[in-house]
């Protein structure tokens, strides 16, 4: 295993309580850039991503190798007081606990921030849930599919007048992962610096997607305006949309500013739109957008997508393809910038994206892939509770871990 000590969060440890998305997310990140990450999963069956979507020849899902990369994985039952014991002891050791169970869950197990504060004080407890601690939501549920609707986020996406549509991911606890990351750090920034000890860092997947809503609630406080679905535009920035072009693919283009917008006008054949004065600033062009969308949809119907993205480069015009994963791991510039990790899984190299932001002295390192249920059961137990392979025999015998 490749060594961390040049990475920032050389030293640090985390304990991962959770499955799925969100907290295992943030857990990743931690990981990538030299946290030691120890994930807790249930003896037997382990995170049920390990079996979600496409799955290997072992029967491992893809997802987890990416997903669970550079964590060491520990089994325990934490439904057993004992086991819920020796996860207090692992606790103790640990700089960073992230766990994304529904709240209520850790206090039944006699290991909520309330006991936790008294022992380990310097402890940063990192919680994410679907609407977060406190309030009334906070008992419901939370899965990203809810949480996106409830946050906004759905219903501004879509057609107009047409039932809202969902990105075909899980948006939101990647949002609530990173945005757990975010607070997990500046909590450890506090402690370091400010001498302040751990504290909670409560995070939701609600929130998290909220927090992505950019000026649409100032908006409706100011100007009573409830931004509706716009499909494939932005409400009150025009040109920016996507247009098929001659070989049936799709490209975007955003000619959205005012020297922009004359240079797209020229580049497709309009110069006289390119000087029209009623189209020199946003607010004309919104009054005008349909005119100007069949222009550029007329104009992209007569090129290859890749005719028209050239003209539109040599025009300085901000535009891009549509692109699938097959499309991004061909593209030049993505294997320049060092967007795709080859790493070996049972002797063979998979792809996996590579985890940002890019630091240039200390980047993310992928040490290991996603590993096998328990793999670190008895290293890690030795190491941070200082116990003898015959203690951890009998947790075994006992069916703890």
């Amino acid at each position: 295993m490749t060594q961390t000590s040049n990475l920032p969060l050389s030293g640090i440890r985390v304990l991962e309580m959770g499955q799925l998305i969100a907290g295992p997310f943030a857990g990743q990140m931690l990981a990538a850039f030299g946290a030691e990450v120890v994930k807790i999963e249930p003896p037997g069956r382990g995170d049920p991503l390990r079996t979600w979507r496409e799955l290997d020849e072992q029967g491992t899902s893809y997802w987890w190798r990416s997903l669970a990369r550079n964590k060491k994985s520990v089994t325990l039952d934490l439904s057993n007081p004992d086991g819920a014991e020796i996860a207090k002891q692992l606790l103790m050791q640990a700089d960073i606990l992230i766990e994304n169970f529904r709240p209520g869950r850790m206090e039944a197990w006699g290991l909520g921030p309330d006991v936790l504060e008294k022992m380990h004080p310097e402890l940063i407890y990192t919680r994410v849930s679907g609407y977060g601690q406190t309030g009334p939501y906070s008992v419901k549920p939370g899965f990203a599919s809810a949480c996106e609707a409830a946050g906004g986020l759905r219903y501004l996406n879509g057609q107009p007048g047409e039932k809202p549509v969902r990105l075909n991911l899980s948006l939101g606890d990647s949002l609530a992962g990173m945005h757990a990351t975010i607070g997990a750090l500046l909590a450890l920034i506090a402690r370091q610096r400010l001498g302040q000890g751990g504290q909670v860092v409560d995070v939701s997947i609600v929130e998290s997607v909220f927090n992505m809503l950019e000026g649409v609630l100032p908006e409706y406080d100011g100007a009573g305006v409830v931004r509706e679905p716009s499909g494939s535009t932005v409400t009150g920035i025009v040109p920016t949309n996507t247009y098929q072009c001659r070989d049936d693919r799709y490209i975007v283009i955003g000619g959205n500013g005012d020297t922009i917008f004359k240079r797209l006008m020229v580049a497709v054949g309009q110069p006289q739109m390119a000087e029209d004065q009623k189209l020199a600033n946003n607010q004309g062009r919104i009054a005008n957008e349909k005119q100007i969308d069949q222009v550029l949809a007329a104009w992209s119907a007569t090129l290859d997508s890749t005719d028209a993205l050239a003209i539109l480069d040599d025009a300085d015009v901000p535009a891009g393809p549509v692109n699938s994963i097959a499309d991004m791991v061909e593209d030049p510039h993505f294997k320049d910038r060092g967007m795709f990790e080859s790493v070996p899984v049972n002797g063979e190299p998979r792809l996996m994206p590579a985890v940002h932001p890019l630091l240039t002295d200390t980047p993310a390192s992928t040490r290991w892939a996603g590993p096998e249920l328990g793999q670190h059961t008895d290293e890690v137990l030795q190491d941070w509770l200082d116990v003898d392979a015959a203690k951890v025999t009998q947790w075994r015998e006992s069916q703890l871990i």
